[in-house]
């Protein structure tokens, strides 16, 4: 069976300690300096916009080819090649505005293959320390995430936004040489190669009623980061703060994820039905608490970091929950991609649709208001649906 196989290259923990570390930084690191990226190529910053709901779709449209493309290639070769298409999309980006986007497209369609089929490599290679890999993957792209998100503007405003993608894309060009010798691992031992391929995925999932739910709650949880991070600071700087204590507010949802894809799950990991469905009910609360603050916005320090501090703790912990959720449902790796393309197939493509109706509301009722309340009412959805998951002990068997 996949989920036995034991053997595996050395490289393969530095390898998916890497591979975490370029899930988001390609295009999370961009939105600081979008503004510079607009002056530079003389065109308006809103025409930049979709360059942060670009990857969204593609996770949106490929994520559900990710099984097939491991059966096709086996999971570490699939890895080499998606870097390798991560690398030249982001270096083409710095040519001119047409290959910005495309150069974004392919972005998004590497890392969409990638974060479908991480959960099944830990979920074959590690069976037994499912919840332990999975804090290792988040806890590095969230610090990535992170460190590329606070120091982008920086770097853009001595070197050149041009200077920085080339910076990002030999961050990848260094992924790519750490993951290698998975790849050379694999191609030496051909006897396993079709062993080690992930099965094509097979269309009764798409039947589950659990699966999804498991979609919707995806997909929502991603839909409340991504607005957060979106019009978060916009929010703030209407409130009459600077846009500087906006960009701290900003970089402090990054940090706040730290602690918790380090330590949820392992946690996870570790708590039968009845304790995950606390656990993930108390930070859902978390999350809704923030949004509900945000009904009645001030103009002060403290109520901001308060908001931030609710909604950052609510939507980090439920990423890597989620993350971890793919295997604890399931008994193979094959069902682990399975599930892990479809949930995150649907659920980014709900999660593309937030930030964009977010922003367009607000020319509509000159208000944040209706939209805060969508989001809470969204919020309650999204908690009760996964509580129905998690009286499942497994979704697929």
């Amino acid at each position: 069976m996949y989920n036995n196989i034991k053997s595996h290259s050395k490289f393969l923990v530095p390898g998916i300690i890497v591979v975490g570390m370029v899930l988001r930084l390609p295009f999370t690191s961009i939105p600081p300096i979008m503004g510079t990226i607009a002056r530079d190529l003389h065109v308006p910053v809103a025409s930049l916009g979709t360059l942060t709901t670009i990857p969204l779709l593609s996770f949106a449209v490929f994520s559900v080819f990710a099984p097939r493309v491991a059966q096709k290639l086996g999971l570490e070769r699939a890895f080499t090649f998606m870097l390798g298409l991560l690398i030249i999309g982001s270096f083409i980006r710095i040519l001119n505005t047409p290959f910005l986007y495309i150069g974004t497209i392919f972005v998004g369609i590497a890392i969409a293959h990638m974060n479908v089929l991480l959960p099944s490599v830990i979920r074959t290679y590690f069976p037994n320390k499912v919840g332990f890999m999975t804090s290792v993957f988040t806890f590095s792209m969230m610090l990535a995430t992170a460190l590329g998100a606070a120091l982008s503007a920086p770097i853009t405003a001595v070197t050149g936004w041009h200077v920085f993608i080339i910076l990002v894309t030999l961050l990848l060009i260094l992924a790519l040489f750490v993951w290698l010798p998975n790849y050379t691992f694999t191609k030496a031992d051909q006897t396993t190669f079709k062993v080690r391929s992930v099965p094509t995925i097979k269309p009764n999932i798409w039947r589950n009623k659990y699966a999804w739910l498991l979609l919707i709650f995806s997909g929502l949880q991603s839909m409340m980061f991504y607005v957060q991070l979106a019009w978060g600071p916009t929010m703030v700087v209407q409130t009459g703060l600077s846009s500087a204590t906006a960009s701290m507010f900003a970089g402090l949802n990054s940090l706040i994820g730290l602690p918790f894809a380090l330590l949820v799950p392992t946690i996870v990991a570790r708590l039968n039905s009845k304790q995950r469905q606390w656990g993930v009910g108390i930070f859902s609360i978390l999350g809704t608490l923030g949004y509900v603050l945000l009904l009645h916005p001030q103009g002060t320090f403290i109520y901001w970091l308060i908001v931030n501090l609710l909604i950052g703790i609510g939507t980090s912990a439920l990423f890597p929950y989620l993350m971890t959720t793919f295997s604890l449902k399931t008994s193979s790796a094959e069902q682990t991609a399975q599930l892990s393309g479809m949930a995150q197939s649907g659920g980014y493509l709900l999660a593309a649709t937030g930030p964009l109706i977010f922003g367009y509301a607000y020319s509509w009722f000159h208000s944040w208001l209706p939209q805060v309340i969508v989001l809470i009412v969204l919020f309650i959805l999204m908690t009760v649906s996964i509580l129905v998951v998690e009286k499942q002990d497994k979704i697929l068997y």
